[in-house]
């Protein structure tokens, strides 16, 4: 069965980095179109960053490019989000996920498999 695990998240003062990870398994992750989540106490989940068919198209939502870096590697059947120069904003549960391919990356009903999450505090 379909199983994504995530790590890496903590508390971090603001401008520092973190790696999260997604360890999958159950699935042919190679060719799987993933996604990371946040959520915000009170807000909507919100796409983070999302690779595209094949992993050749990475995805971003604007408040988060140029600072985050979604990377996957496949031999190790991991996704990870390479997250600098953090802000409080940036303070969340943090998921990853898997999606249809054909599916718009950004909306959270696009995918049908989710982490546990991972807690990130900015401060």
């Amino acid at each position: 069965h379909v199983q994504l695990v995530e790590s890496g998240g903590g508390s971090v003062q603001a401008g520092e980095s973190l790696r999260l990870s997604c360890e999958a398994s159950g699935f042919t992750f190679s060719t799987a179109c993933m996604g990371w989540f946040r959520q915000a106490p009170g807000r909507q989940r919100e796409g983070v960053a999302g690779f595209g068919p094949g992993g050749g198209t990475t995805y971003y939502a604007d408040s988060v490019k140029s600072r985050f870096t979604i990377s996957k590697d496949n031999a190790e059947e991991a996704l990870y989000l390479q997250m600098n120069s953090l802000k409080p904003e940036d303070t969340a549960m943090y998921f990853c996920a898997r999606r249809n391919c054909g599916l718009n990356w950004v909306r959270p009903d696009s995918y049908s498999y989710w982490g546990q999450g991972t807690q990130v505090t900015v401060s």
